[in-house]
């Protein structure tokens, strides 16, 4: 008998050696046991890092008022208050070869020793850092130019007229009722109606059965982060070491805010 009519004679399955994985094999396994599996033996590329990229460092500050400023043509402008406290040093230059991705950590708002733990002090201790409440991470496209324990000055970063983002937290209303929460309306107050401020049908009964996840309920009001995009730099005093902001921005006097230039596809930041 000739080999080439053995070989027909063997059954498929046993054809393959073990180390060779069959077809049937490979569609049982699971989606990232089969993703690492590579028939070329190539090395599989770690997934990206998804994070926001900021368009430039920017400072934390501290929310202290709003008032009336007047421009030179005598317009009415309701500004904010922003006061920037000790701080603003960069505490942490991470790059891509050491942890991913580029970023700078800023460090914001001096306090007592004892006010932080162990770890939070041997972290500011190693580049010789005052100890700071408020640690946040801007990431950037380079990093070059930053070093641990440098100062970021106001005027070096932002200047009158520039467009910047500005996030923090809100007021927090506590437990609000919907027409507080989502401005809904409400009904008649008199006529017979037994239904004023009540929140009224939630879904009908057999079909669907259920109520749809995200339906506008009463609940908890505020007390959540949120971004004010695009606001004028009115007025930057450098004697005071304040910022003049147009409009009203998160948060209530006293509030941590973060600045940072205002982010424009095409512009300042690269289009996927």
């Amino acid at each position: 008998m000739s080999i080439a009519s053995l070989s027909a004679t063997i059954p498929t399955s046993k054809r393959f050696s073990s180390s060779t994985p069959s077809s049937s094999f490979l569609l049982r396994l699971p989606l990232k046991r089969f993703s690492s599996l590579s028939l070329n033996a190539s090395p599989s590329k770690p997934p990206p890092i998804s994070a926001s990229m900021e368009a430039g460092i920017g400072l934390m500050a501290t929310k202290l008022g709003m008032m009336s400023y007047f421009d030179t043509t005598g317009q009415v402008i309701p500004v904010t208050i922003v006061g920037f406290r000790e701080g603003n040093i960069v505490t942490q230059v991470k790059t891509k070869a050491t942890d991913g991705y580029d970023a700078v950590q800023v460090g914001y708002r001096r306090i007592r020793d004892r006010k932080l733990t162990k770890p939070e002090l041997g972290h500011l201790e190693k580049s010789g850092i005052i100890p700071l409440r408020h640690l946040q991470e801007f990431r950037l496209q380079s990093v070059e130019g930053f070093e641990p324990n440098q100062r970021l000055s106001l005027g070096e970063l932002f200047k009158e007229g520039d467009l910047v983002d500005v996030s923090g937290t809100t007021i927090g209303k506590g437990f609000q009722g919907g027409i507080k929460r989502h401005n809904f309306k409400r009904g008649l107050m008199t006529h017979g109606s037994k239904s004023h401020r009540q929140l009224g049908s939630i879904g009908a009964g057999t079909t669907p059965g259920r109520v749809y996840p995200g339906k506008k309920m009463p609940g908890r009001m505020g007390g959540s982060k949120t971004k004010i995009r695009k606001l004028k730099v009115v007025k930057i005093d450098n004697e005071l070491n304040v910022v003049m902001i147009k409009g009203a921005v998160p948060g209530k006097p006293g509030n941590l805010l973060r600045i940072t230039p205002a982010k424009i596809v095409g512009k300042n930041i690269p289009q996927k």
